[in-house]
């Protein structure tokens, strides 16, 4: 199987995967493609480029790592329409740059912001376009704000993440509205 084939002429393949890179106070790791021709970098268009619904990403990796991918690829290609929408959105990277730094710049404000409520009890350091809260009552706040028209993620589910809401980095206006709501909560 091709798969087989592509562990077994590259074993020790490096799988780094970049979907929130756009986000993060780190550098790509593509610049170590050239000394490490083992390394595989993936990245999505889903995140910053705001394109969830097309499920398009990049592989970067040596030239021989991507010419097996490109031989177990098919016949699931991605077609057509995707292919021009994607070439077109990434001809727009100053509109995308003022974008992902308007959202880094609200998630800034908003960690800052959401330390002044006491049912917060930790704000995860993020390098995505979410932040991550620990709160007192992670299902009530989360049922108080769907109520209120905000949705955000309750994660308690999750291994080590018991009371923790997933807010995403929204507009300025979307963030006032989310702290305004969050005051009426803290009443």
């Amino acid at each position: 199987n091709d798969i087989e084939l592509l562990l077994n002429n590259f074993p020790g393949i490096i799988l780094i995967d970049e979907a929130y890179i756009n986000y993060s106070r780190q550098r790509s790791f593509i610049t170590e493609l050239t000394e490490y021709p083992n390394l595989v970098v993936m990245q999505t268009l889903s995140k910053a480029w705001g394109m969830a619904g097309l499920r398009l990403g990049l592989c970067y990796g040596s030239l021989n790592i991507i010419d097996l991918f490109n031989k177990i690829k098919p016949p699931y290609n991605i077609n057509e329409a995707s292919q021009q929408f994607a070439v077109k959105a990434l001809q727009k990277t100053s509109e995308i740059n003022a974008w992902i730094k308007e959202t880094i710049s609200q998630r800034e404000f908003l960690e800052k912001e959401l330390g002044h409520f006491s049912f917060i009890l930790k704000i995860y350091r993020s390098d995505a376009n979410f932040i991550l809260v620990k709160v007192t009552d992670a299902t009530h706040l989360y049922q108080f704000l769907s109520g209120h028209g905000i949705i955000v993620r309750n994660r308690s589910n999750e291994i080590l993440c018991d009371n923790c809401l997933r807010i995403t980095v929204g507009t300025g206006e979307e963030n006032a509205i989310l702290l305004k709501t969050l005051n009426l909560y803290g009443q």
